[in-house]
């Protein structure tokens, strides 16, 4: 018959052992956000398989230069740990030339050269490597993108300031907001605060001009002097777009891990 103590050493250890597995657990366990879209960072791996590769280490989460990337909480079921991007709160603005998010991860979750044996869902490649503007001068001015991480879509077109022939002046967003974003004009290499940059605009083309990658939106004509903003297929889906629009809620959205062309 076991000694007392070592009854007590028994329990302790299976007591021990019961609270780590359940709290392993807690990240497998399906909740109802579980299964809401995230926009995921630049280069991740068709859902699946990335939240199988990611390892949850948060080194995309050090890296970034706008704190663009956050960790998912418990309300997230198996995603908890997993990086996702709140475009609305802060974009991912490519500030980082090289996306370091990518060049961090140590599984491969992140890619630039998905492997030949994993899928890529119709739409996802981009057509062309995408221009960042900020290199344009540059003797490499592109991305080494393949996919994208979503696209942009007028979600909310009654809201949107250029379909009602408006435009906008002052800071893009209400005061207290704290997104950053680089500004060539202002400084190459630091993000500045998004609502220090004031805008003078008399059609509203936020969304435009602060899109970093070459000829992904554009506004055209309406009737009576009005523009509607086109997104075009060399979109990302990074969501400065999203960040900038000065309307609340946002006109135009990401709709993440979404293909081209979006439904």
């Amino acid at each position: 018959m076991a000694k007392p103590s070592e009854r007590r050493r028994f329990l302790r250890t299976g007591l021990g052992l019961a609270a780590l597995l359940g709290a392993s657990g807690i990240a497998w366990l399906p909740t109802p956000a579980a299964s809401a879209n995230r926009l995921r960072p630049p280069g991740a791996l068709e859902e699946q398989d990335f939240l199988s590769a990611c390892i949850k280490c948060g080194q995309c989460v050090q890296v970034c230069p706008v704190s663009a990337l956050k960790l998912a909480d418990l309300g997230d079921g198996y995603g908890i740990g997993v990086p996702y991007i709140d475009a609305r709160a802060q974009a991912c603005d490519f500030s980082c030339d090289a996306v370091q998010c990518i060049l961090a991860c140590p599984t491969g979750a992140l890619t630039y050269h998905k492997p030949a044996d994993l899928p890529v869902r119709a739409g996802m490649p981009v057509a062309a490597p995408p221009v960042l503007l900020a290199k344009k001068k540059d003797p490499e001015p592109t991305l080494n993108l393949k996919e994208r991480m979503g696209v942009a879509q007028l979600t909310r077109p009654e809201l949107c300031l250029a379909r009602q022939g408006k435009g906008h002046t002052g800071p893009a967003r209400e005061a207290g907001f704290t997104g950053m974003m680089r500004f060539m004009s202002v400084d190459r290499w630091k993000p500045i605060p998004l609502n220090e940059h004031a805008f003078a605009v008399e059609i509203c083309d936020l969304c435009v001009r602060t899109c970093p990658i070459e000829g992904a939106i554009r506004l055209i004509p309406l009737a009576d002097g009005k523009m509607t903003p086109e997104v075009l297929e060399p979109c990302l889906g990074c969501g400065v777009c999203e960040m900038a629009c000065p309307t609340e809620p946002a006109a135009i959205t990401i709709l993440p891990r979404q293909g081209w062309p979006h439904a």
